[in-house]
């Protein structure tokens, strides 16, 4: 029986999470985190087959932690699960070490695929997400202004896009409001922006986030 451990902060997440994965018969859902401090208490305690892990969590990025994870357990697969599409984190998630990237929105049945083909040894490329890996590996390709951001500044990059204030976003990511106007300003001064008007409609027509 193969050991499932899931790392999401919303239970009703993980709850889904484990009906779908009752359906199957060789493998079951044996932990589950709602922060990384837990997924990584955890992963110290005993051996796992597989993480699911969200990449919005609340006291680090899901990438943030992915890294960690690949330099403790280099052959632990994990397979991101986003409410975010492949433009924004796929390719980040892939480079990062990560085995799959889902959407949320995706269907149980893809999921149970996606889990299967990674135990299996494999990698699970959406199609989707293998048209952006082929776009980005084009030569003529010109590398885009959000490419220069760091994970965290994506994922605020995202936030602000998406209409949120400093004070949410220091609240959902467990960071002062300071050290908010603090990553902005260099998100700013990365793309070479002025506003979070420029930022909004650069997110929109680049599609990084969903209307």
């Amino acid at each position: 029986m193969k050991k499932i451990l899931i790392a999401d902060d919303h239970a009703i997440v993980r709850e889904g999470l484990k009906q779908i994965m009752a359906e199957e018969k060789k493998m079951r859902v044996a932990g589950e985190a709602a922060s990384i401090a837990e997924l990584f208490s955890l992963l110290n305690q005993e051996d796992w087959d597989i993480i699911i892990l969200d990449i919005n969590m609340p006291d680090k990025s899901g990438l943030e932690a992915l890294k960690e994870i690949k330099e403790d357990y280099p052959d632990l697969p994990v397979l991101i699960l986003s409410m975010y599409g492949e433009d924004q984190y796929g390719i980040r998630a892939i480079k990062a070490g990560a085995s799959g990237y889902l959407k949320k929105v995706s269907a149980p049945e893809e999921l149970t695929k996606a889990i299967n083909k990674i135990l299996a040894g494999g990698k699970y490329i959406s199609p989707e997400l293998a048209e952006k890996m082929a776009d980005n590996l084009s030569t003529h390709k010109t590398a885009m202004l959000h490419e220069r951001l760091s994970d965290r500044e994506m994922q605020i990059l995202c936030m602000i896009a998406s209409g949120k204030s400093a004070e949410r976003m220091a609240e959902e990511l467990f960071l002062s409001v300071h050290t908010i106007y603090s990553y902005r300003n260099r998100i700013l001064e990365k793309m070479k922006m002025k506003s979070n008007v420029e930022l909004t409609q650069y997110a929109i027509r680049n599609k990084l986030i969903e209307l």
